[in-house]
């Protein structure tokens, strides 16, 4: 069975491999520039204590790059549901060569197993490549940026999007097990990825683990891009604990009583001088309230991520071999 598959899926493992070998080339080309740019740069700079400027042009000179090969390793998965696992089963059984198999002895759970599994271990391993280049190469950029949570750069790195990519694979050949028709089994399969790209980053993903909330005094040190009004109430944007997870991006400043620090005492401090104007607020005896995931939690959010999508997988696989020993039609 490993041979027959085999044969029916070479071209496109071959494909696939030809396209991982050209994206390998420019990953390494992009990661040896990244690193020249970053040693004679950012890391020059760090003598003189001022590397705001530098940081910010080399982020701006590689961020294109580095989100275009993200979106496409977080696309990977997708493509291979649409066209690897969506057919897989389908193509089989609108043919009826599923029919001349199982006439030979061959069972259907072996001859399913066969498929899923060769195909879902190329999966593994064009995924893994790919996101071990992007990760080795987007290293410099992500050291900089200092946000490994960020929800394109997570799904993007390491071995989420492995976990991921067979995820999708069986899911869509799930899908196409019960659809029969491979058509109507790829539009259900790229809608269902859709919302489990959307749904995991922003519904499960922060609460994979109890947030750290913290009370964080407000001092003229405290780095943060903006105030704002919100109703009555005051608050910064852009304050960030490194390399941790913000889950707010806005914070309301609140008083000594816990009282929401309102617009009209803030007018007083008001200058077109940012500096000055934290000045003044840090007199105030003011503080916010944060949560956040803390930085060393980020490989415990990768393994828990990677290993709910392949038990989620394993679950899938058991409920095709269940319904594979049942009448197809």
């Amino acid at each position: 069975m490993i041979w027959l598959t085999w044969r029916q899926f070479r071209a496109q493992a071959l494909t696939a491999a030809v396209a991982l070998v050209g994206l390998a080339a420019y990953l390494v080309y992009l990661g040896t520039q990244m690193r020249d740019s970053y040693d004679k740069d950012v890391a020059g700079c760090a003598a003189g204590g001022n590397c705001e400027a530098v940081e910010k042009l080399f982020l701006n000179e590689y961020e294109l790059p580095v989100f275009l090969a993200s979106v496409l390793l977080i696309a990977v998965p997708a493509l291979i549901g649409l066209f690897w696992g969506a057919p897989l089963i389908t193509r089989e059984l609108e043919a009826g060569t599923h029919r001349l198999v199982w006439n030979q002895s061959i069972s259907r759970t072996r001859w399913l197993i066969a498929k899923l599994g060769f195909v879902a271990l190329i999966t593994a391993i064009v995924v893994g490549v790919f996101s071990l280049l992007l990760t080795w190469a987007a290293s410099p950029y992500d050291r900089v940026q200092g946000e490994r949570f960020d929800a394109i750069g997570f799904m993007s790195r390491n071995i989420t999007p492995v976990g991921y990519a067979v995820f999708a694979f069986v899911l869509a050949a799930t899908v196409g097990l019960l659809i029969r028709r491979t058509m109507p089994a790829m539009a259900i399969t790229l809608a269902a990825v859709a919302a489990i790209q959307m749904i995991v980053p922003f519904g499960i993903r922060p609460h994979l683990q109890e947030p750290v909330s913290a009370t964080v005094a407000l001092t003229a040190d405290t780095q943060f891009k903006a105030f704002r009004d919100e109703g009555d109430a005051v608050q910064i944007l852009g304050y960030n604990i490194p390399g941790a997870w913000m889950l707010d991006k806005t914070h309301t400043l609140y008083d000594a009583n816990g009282k929401a620090y309102s617009e009209k005492s803030f007018e007083s401090c008001f200058s077109v001088d940012m500096d000055k104007m934290k000045e003044c607020v840090a007199k105030r005896n003011l503080h916010v309230e944060v949560s956040y995931q803390p930085a060393d939690r980020y490989w415990r959010f990768q393994w828990i991520e990677a290993g709910g999508y392949l038990v989620l997988t394993a679950l899938l696989v058991a409920f095709c071999v269940t319904r594979i020993r049942r009448p197809l039609l």
